[in-house]
């Protein structure tokens, strides 16, 4: 493992954070999108896909992500299950979309669950149900493009997946059934050389441009795609990771699937005995570090732009295939996290705008919000997200999106962020104001966003203070007048404290502050000034996807003409 990533230090002083834009995908961009589609299936691009396909491949990549048994053992029974969703395998049409549950959509087109297979049993118990499922896959999508089949990100991975599973699906003695799998791939790979770069921007063109790397690596004669996949790949990591290694989307659970990404197709080129590119080995060991910093004491995620608390096993098996042995990052003032830690206690932090709308679908309205661990186990959460988890209800995945479901300040009901119900984000924060300062006596940060300053006419500025022993957060929100900005009306605050489940929470007889137990031992106690504190139901979604009730303080107050202030202080107990 190499022992590199980006410097540690922590950069002081003040900084001003823009987001780039509030615009979503523009008019024009939908109908050039549609329009491409609609060439994909012009008879000129079917005679693109034609031209001589691979006897064989040139090398079986090894997988370096693990497998979930568990998984591949509910398929050899005839199920597909992945993270908290079921769907029976012979309720799968694949020429009929509508059959696949939309949370699994990616891991069945994509062939992610080869992995899952392979880890199941030996190859001749898991083989043919392997092949039976790409049999259904080519009669629905082997005869010519499809949208449902034929996304360009969908063909980057699943190119990466039938490679590293080679055995699994062409250890059948039907020549046409193996020449029917070689073909669709070649095909795939050409349908990527032109389409790569039509993917949205982000981990789908990233991932995209990496089954072109693929199978210019995999397929005999590929040495001119693979310059122009390695080419490719360069302008879409340069444009998608920012330079302290997090992705313009903002998400912890997108950024983990880069490193699996990343680390898949380093396990080609070394099938290949070729050199790694080293925009890509700088890219990855810039991205575990920023990885690495927004997970919790347990070492799984905290929950950030539609992402869920994925689990440390998973963390740290990407970690390990990526080869970086790395420090997690403190400070990503470009990906916008701080993460602060004394002696166990951890804290991350949403320093920054929320993703430019574009960039990002499902995005959160979190700015300045945070997640807090003592030691292993979770205090202070967001509710979650459901990107990639188990099917939720329309207006619970939405609920997830708000600033309410964030540990922060909300302001007269209302999000510091719009939400836009097609997942887009719309006007809101637009600047953040960032201090961050390492004291002998702890770390402390001053941030401020202006998502109420056009509606409301005020800025929110949060200050937080971690004591250098751990034992001690101090908080302070306060709502200042915007600069030539009018208020009208009186408006009321919530600052929200999410709990993590099994936890408990009284609030005391002044109704000033409430102790917080955790079921396992310890205590931490709350303690407030500047609104009415009371203890409310909330939810958290867990790794697997499923809402688990748990409770939150909720601080309220009303903003008077001149603005308003709240302060807050946890201590640890015992």
């Amino acid at each position: 493992m190499s022992d590199t990533g980006p410097s540690d230090a922590i950069e002081p002083g003040r900084q001003l954070i823009r987001v780039g834009g509030e615009q979503g995908v523009s008019l024009g961009g939908r109908l050039a999108a549609t329009l491409q589609r609609l060439a994909w299936r012009s008879p000129l691009h079917s005679l693109r896909l034609r031209g001589r396909y691979p006897l064989k491949l040139l090398a079986v990549p090894v997988d370096p992500i693990p497998g979930h048994a568990g998984d591949g053992t509910e398929l050899l029974e005839g199920w597909f299950r992945h993270r908290g969703v079921a769907v029976e395998l012979a309720m799968v049409d694949f020429g009929n979309p509508a059959t696949i549950p939309a949370a699994l959509v990616d891991h069945i087109q994509t062939f992610g669950f080869l992995r899952d297979l392979a880890a199941a049993g030996p190859r001749e118990r898991t083989a043919p149900i392997a092949e039976l499922i790409v049999r259904q896959w080519l009669g629905a999508h082997g005869g010519g493009v499809t949208d449902a089949g034929w996304r360009p990100d969908h063909w980057g991975r699943r190119i990466l997946a039938w490679g590293a599973h080679a055995p699994l699906i062409l250890s059948s003695h039907d020549i046409v059934y193996r020449s029917a799998v070689l073909n669709a791939l070649a095909q795939g790979a050409r349908h990527l050389d032109r389409g790569a770069d039509k993917a949205p921007p982000g981990l789908p063109r990233i991932a995209a441009w990496a089954g072109v790397v693929a199978a210019g690596l995999l397929i005999p004669g590929g040495d001119v795609r693979l310059a122009h996949g390695e080419a490719g790949l360069g302008k879409a990591l340069a444009t998608s990771v920012l330079a302290d290694g997090g992705l313009t989307s903002r998400s912890p659970t997108a950024q983990l699937e880069l490193v699996e990404l990343l680390s898949q197709l380093n396990a080609v080129y070394a099938a290949r005995r070729r050199d790694v590119p080293e925009m890509l080995s700088a890219v990855l060991a810039r991205a575990v570090p920023a990885l690495l910093g927004v997970t919790l004491g347990d070492g799984g995620l905290s929950s950030w732009q539609g992402g869920g608390p994925v689990s440390a096993a998973r963390v740290a098996q990407a970690v390990t295939a990526s080869g970086v042995r790395t420090r997690p990052l403190r400070q990503a003032r470009d990906w916008g996290y701080q993460r602060l830690s004394a002696q166990g206690t951890l804290l991350v932090v949403d320093a920054a705008p929320p993703p430019v709308a574009r960039l990002s679908t499902g995005g959160c309205a979190s700015t300045l919000a945070f997640e807090m661990s003592d030691g292993p186990r979770r205090l202070i959460v967001n509710c979650g997200g459901s990107t990639g988890l188990a099917s939720l209800p329309d207006d619970l995945t939405e609920g997830l999106r708000t600033t309410a479901a964030h540990s922060t300040l909300t302001l007269a009901d209302t999000n510091s962020t719009a939400l836009h119900a097609d997942g887009s984000l719309g006007r809101g924060v637009k600047e953040v104001e960032l201090d961050r300062q390492e004291l002998d006596t702890g770390s402390r940060i001053d941030a401020s966003h202006d998502g109420y300053a056009r509606r409301h006419g005020l800025i929110h500025r949060r200050q937080l203070m971690l004591s250098s022993d751990g034992r001690e957060l101090r908080g302070e929100d306060v709502l200042l007048p915007a600069p030539r900005r009018r208020r009208s009306g009186s408006d009321g605050f919530a600052i929200r404290f999410h709990l993590a489940p099994g936890i408990s929470a009284s609030v005391t007889a002044d109704g000033q502050g409430a102790l917080l137990r955790f079921q396992d031992g310890g205590s931490w106690q709350f303690r407030s000034r500047g609104g009415a504190l009371a203890v409310e139901d909330s939810l958290w979604i867990d790794p697997a996807g499923r809402p688990r009730a748990t409770c939150q303080l909720v601080l309220t107050g009303e903003v008077p003409p001149g603005g308003a202030e709240a302060g807050w202080v946890l201590r640890k107990m015992a």
